[in-house]
Order: structure tokens, then C-alpha cells, then sequence
């Protein structure tokens, strides 16, 4: 049996990081558009971007 543990983690913390850099970067600061440049910069999948981008609207709600 394998265990995914250590790489599912790793891919959450990408998501995670993404989400944080999203969430405090400015809009006007941001590259356009935003989720090629997103997969580029976080090496993130499309689906992982829109996970990230989520994430990144609950913490600025949260720091609302």
C-alpha cells in the first residue's frame, strides 16, 4: 500500500500559499490573467487555482 500523505500535503501547502499570496495581494498588483499566472508561479493545476482562489475569499472574510 502507498502512502499519499507526505505529497497531498505538500500540494496543500502549494494551495495554501497561493491562497495567502492571493488574499494579501492588491488586485491592481496581481498579473493578469489570473489563474495561468497563478498555475505558473505556485505550480498549481487549474482546479488547485480555483481551490486556492476560495480559500483566499475566506481569509480576507475572516480578516473582515
Amino acid at each position: 500500500m502507498t502512502d499519499l500523505t507526505a505529497p497531498e500535503h505538500e500540494h496543500s501547502a502549494a494551495i495554501d500559499h497561493a491562497a495567502q499570496w492571493l488574499a494579501t495581494t492588491p488586485p491592481r498588483q496581481r498579473p493578469a490573467p489570473l489563474v495561468p499566472a497563478m498555475r505558473e508561479m505556485f505550480g498549481l493545476s487549474a482546479v488547485d487555482v480555483c481551490a486556492a482562489i476560495r480559500e483566499s475569499q475566506l481569509i480576507r472574510a475572516r480578516a473582515a
